[in-house]
């Protein structure tokens, strides 16, 4: 009788994992599926908005990067069911992680290289970090909230990108002994573009960050410095993000 107890507790067992085992499965099934629909929904979204880009798709290996970062792995679990919806989302602190339309955009205008180093202001979640890492070898990423910087060092590594440089500090100044970089991306909104990332940013770079102010129009700016060394900035489309904060 003791052995018959025995192995019913250990059928029991491998039951439950089974089971929990075989939820995990459909998840993971289920949030691909939406990646892959979220993807038809940016997709659509820049064909209405292509007079704005000045083009009508976005390059494969960003759509590619969109299908495969899982996004509610970068979300609080109470906005988990609606990772995949196109919108942004809370994420404490004041901060949202960004719409995916934006994201996608945003990271398609730098037209990266695979050897490119690239710099992102506001880690947030680390999201965009990881969307980056998909298409360069080399991701720096600035946050200036202590909390939300560790959350997404945690983040990037649990869910295998672990490359990514991180670092709590004021985006506003870059990160200077890692420059200069090919590409900047700028997740919050400020009041003009800095300085100091000016000149991290490499002739032949791109810049992406939406300037304006926050509660009214704010617009994303694509800045790109030529050979020379000279800069010159294109106005996108309007924008909403939150500010970009620091002692500037």
């Amino acid at each position: 009788m003791k052995r018959v107890k025995h192995l019913i507790f250990w059928l029991v067992v491998i039951g439950i994992i089974l089971l929990l085992f075989s939820s995990h499965v459909i998840a993971e099934d289920s949030f691909r599926q939406q990646r892959h629909a979220l993807v038809d929904i940016i997709k659509a979204g820049v064909v209405t908005t292509r007079d704005y880009l000045n083009q009508e798709a976005l390059d494969e290996p960003v759509l590619d990067a969109l299908r495969k970062v899982p996004r509610h792995e970068f979300v609080r679990d109470a906005e988990r069911p609606y990772a995949y919806q196109n919108r942004p989302l809370p994420i404490g602190y004041g901060q949202t992680i960004s719409q995916p339309y934006i994201v996608a955009i945003m990271t398609d205008l730098l037209k990266l290289k695979k050897t490119d180093r690239v710099l992102e202001v506001g880690t947030g979640s680390g999201y965009q970090a990881a969307i980056l890492a998909e298409l360069v070898d080399n991701v720096y990423t600035l946050e200036i909230i202590e909390p939300l910087a560790k959350q997404a060092a945690e983040n990037l590594k649990r869910t295998g990108y672990d490359a990514v440089h991180t670092r709590t500090g004021d985006g506003y100044y870059g990160w200077e002994t890692a420059a200069p970089f090919d590409a900047i991306v700028v997740t919050a909104v400020a009041s003009h573009i800095p300085p100091p990332l000016i000149k991290q940013l490499k002739p032949g770079g791109r810049m992406i960050i939406p300037v304006g102010a926050q509660f009214m129009t704010q617009y994303l700016v694509l800045i790109t410095k030529d050979d020379d060394g000279k800069v010159t900035t294109r106005q996108i489309l309007p924008v909403s993000f939150v500010p970009l904060t620091g002692k500037h």
